[in-house]
């Protein structure tokens, strides 16, 4: 599919949401899964905190990964370290699937053309790691400001974003704009909290190209309930991540059934990422490779 296919003119129609939706399927459909619908993905902040970008791609690759998700580690890069990354990337076969870092959030108002104005500059570069996508923060709790003014700001704000990103490709893919909840324990002072919320805010936005990032971790905390919601939402939902409860870790050490939880999208046909967020206890490499082959062993037995 090209950029024409994603033009102005097919926005908010149903042609033009399906369009959509085919790219997003596109690059499962071509990845590592082995019969499970969606592919598997790794944020590189939660791993190998003592090594390189560079070093921790090498460890990524060890341990079988093809993609891997980002948080504006790029903003410190030289032009060479650039070439250097891409070079690897290239000759790992490595995907850039997801950004994050943006300076600003979409939940108060008097920051939108701020937020704005990070979209804008974000894509160049996003442009040039092959990323098509980037994850929005709802941002903190605004004193005084109602809740129901923050609410109506993620939604303006993210509508305000799609129009920037419509109908933009990277890497053969649609640009998507990801908002993500966080747990009142990690951040009390966090806007969205809740997965129900995001949920709401996504379907008021109303865009092919925004979804909710489900991080399973924060929803176990915050409120719990995940494969019930993740049933009522799969069409809103644009990635998960996952790690277990407490103390994020692998699957496997806390509280979380991730078992039922792959088989649900797989049985659900949730075709995007899932992303290991999860610090390891022991071996990195080993407890990644564990990690992904459950994720894929439960997807193809649903």
């Amino acid at each position: 599919m090209n950029r024409r296919i994603f033009s102005k003119t097919l926005a908010g129609t149903a042609l033009g949401a399906a369009a959509l939706e085919a790219a997003y399927r596109g690059n499962a459909a071509a990845g590592e899964s082995g019969g499970a619908p969606y592919d598997i993905s790794v944020m590189m902040w939660a791993i190998f905190k003592d090594l390189s970008f560079e070093q921790k791609l090498d460890k990524i690759h060890e341990a079988g990964y093809k993609n891997a998700e980002l948080v504006g580690e790029y903003r410190k890069w030289s032009d060479s370290e650039f070439q250097r990354v891409l070079a690897k990337k290239k000759e790992f076969g490595i995907n850039f699937d997801t950004t994050a870092g943006l300076h600003h959030a979409v939940g108060n108002p008097n920051d939108r053309e701020a937020l704005l104005a990070d979209v804008k500059n974000e894509l160049p570069v996003m442009e040039r790691l092959d990323c098509p996508a980037v994850i929005i923060m709802s941002g903190n709790v605004v004193p005084g400001m109602p809740r129901e003014t923050q609410h109506q700001s993620c939604i303006e704000g993210l509508k305000r974003a799609a129009s920037i990103v419509e109908g933009k490709q990277i890497n053969g893919q649609p640009v998507r704009l990801l908002l993500e909840n966080i747990d009142p324990e990690e951040n009390p002072r966090y806007y969205l909290t809740s997965v129900a919320e995001g949920f709401e805010i996504i379907r008021a936005v109303n865009h092919p190209q925004v979804k909710l990032l489900y991080d399973f971790f924060h929803e176990q905390i915050a409120e719990g309930n995940l494969i019930e919601k993740l049933k009522k939402n799969i069409d809103y939902t644009g990635l998960v991540h996952i790690a277990d409860v407490p103390g994020r870790h692998i699957p496997g050490t806390g509280e979380i059934n991730y078992e039922n939880i792959y088989k649900t999208l797989a049985e659900l046909k949730y075709d995007r990422m899932v992303a290991m967020e999860f610090l390891p206890l022991g071996d990195g490499v080993e407890e990644l490779r564990r990690a992904k082959e459950q994720a894929l062993r439960a997807g193809r037995s649903a």
